[in-house]
């Protein structure tokens, strides 16, 4: 396991080597309610019909609101040192096509 500290708040966090690892995904599903906002994370791929979650983290709105902001803040800083991230837009489809087998 790797250790994490915060020295000025000397909060101590763990990770396990597993989770360390990550998780791949390509696409967030993002449900909320008055209580809690429920991110499932999928990876889709190209030619399979079925998609996992992967992961499912649950947060109330005011975690889902500081991760927002974090996010905003990191891509700002990202595209200052990277450039622009290119949206390539659009809306998101779930019917995507199959490739159909060839002799």
């Amino acid at each position: 396991m790797q250790e994490k500290k915060n020295p000025v708040n000397q909060i101590n966090i763990e990770i396990s080597e597993e989770v360390g690892e990550g998780i791949y995904s390509n696409l967030a599903i993002i449900t909320h309610f008055p209580t809690e906002f429920i991110v499932d994370f999928v990876k889709m791929m190209p030619g399979v019909p079925k998609s996992k979650v992967k992961a499912r983290i649950i947060l109330t709105p005011q975690h889902a609101k500081r991760l927002y902001k974090a996010l905003k803040d990191n891509v700002t800083k990202y595209e200052a040192m990277h450039g622009e991230i290119k949206d390539h837009g659009g809306e998101i489809t779930f019917n995507l096509p199959i490739p159909t087998a060839q002799a």
